[in-house]
């Protein structure tokens, strides 16, 4: 069990939560979490932080998105409250669907859709159609957000790739000056070479 008023760097954090530092970064902006940082600006985690990224990875664990957290984190009474129990459950149910519509891709999605609404049209529950355009918008919203989350790691691992060919380039550059430096002769050196 940790110490609650131990301060811990990024990596431990990173080890206790199972999150990556990247995406506890991400989080931060994501969640609009304060973190707070030392006099050189590097985040520094007391008890109230990781508490905070372990209630963020319990809801994802029960199946909540992103955009679902940030509400529960804004007004956490939303958990506490009972008579939310239903929507709770209906939101996991949600993003279960949402992962089953996935599998099928955007052409079925739209058969399903077309076949859903004739059936509505025919059983004429206004609250219902509503209710259910609803939930699309939210199944669409999430595998935008989906997408998004995965271009957002590969942009940061295309940033790394391209950090390191630059490091490396500027080695062989410096490696190269070295050999012209060398491959010029005392004499040259001294009285200076006309060209």
């Amino acid at each position: 069990m940790e110490v609650m008023n131990e301060i811990y760097s990024i990596k431990e954090i990173s080890e206790i939560t199972g999150f990556k530092p990247h995406v506890i970064r991400y989080y931060e902006k994501e969640f609009d979490l304060e973190i707070p940082r030392n006099e050189s600006n590097r985040r520094f985690f007391t008890y109230k932080e990781l508490e905070e990224l372990r209630n963020i990875k319990t809801l994802q664990e029960k199946g909540l998105t992103n955009k679902q957290i940030k509400q529960v984190l804004k007004s956490p009474e939303i958990v506490m409250n009972e008579d939310n129990a239903q929507e709770i459950a209906a939101s996991v149910a949600n993003l279960e669907n949402s992962s089953y519509i996935a599998e099928f891709g955007n052409e079925n999605l739209y058969t399903i859709l077309k076949q859903l609404f004739a059936h509505i049209q025919q059983i004429d529950y206004k609250k219902d159609i509503e209710e259910l355009y609803y939930k699309i918008d939210e199944l669409q919203n999430q595998l935008v957000n989906q997408e998004k989350d995965v271009l957002i790691c590969e942009n940061a691992k295309l940033k790394m790739k391209i950090k390191e060919k630059s490091y490396e380039m500027a080695e062989l550059k410096e490696k190269l000056k070295r050999e012209e430096n060398k491959k010029v002769s005392i004499f040259a050196k001294i009285f200076g070479s006309k060209q």
